[in-house]
């Protein structure tokens, strides 16, 4: 009896010796490579983003610098301008924050799919 309870533990061992070779073989490099690939689109987007609001401020200097040396006469025009600059800032800063949001459900529901695919590996 004492031989089969031992032979048993040692097949439930050589079970979870599978399994954990399994996933260090195969699900944690499937899963780090899918965290990468999602990491590194969505660093490309906040650097596209990051870019696009420094050409803005750049565009937003040159605008104060203009607006320094033009007549008073021209003040609301350049006001109007302005306004509808910042508009024009806002829906696109709108627009990437949508974007980022959008990314990180994605990576939500992958993570959350890797979740459940590893825990069909995990009999305890």
């Amino acid at each position: 009896w004492q031989e089969k309870r031992g032979l048993r533990e040692l097949r439930v061992l050589e079970n979870l010796k599978s399994t954990i070779f399994e996933t260090n073989e195969h699900i944690l490099p499937k899963c780090e490579q899918a965290m990468r690939d999602n990491l590194n689109e969505v660093f490309k987007k906040l650097q596209a983003a990051n870019d696009m609001i420094h050409k803005l401020q750049e565009k937003e200097h040159e605008e104060r610098k203009l607006q320094a040396d033009k007549l008073m006469a021209r003040e609301e025009k350049q006001i109007a301008h302005w306004e509808e600059f910042m508009k024009e800032q806002q829906n696109k800063r709108a627009e990437v924050d949508e974007e980022h949001r959008k990314a990180m459900e994605r990576l939500k529901e992958q993570y959350s799919d890797m979740e459940k695919e590893l825990a069909k590996y995990a009999p305890f």
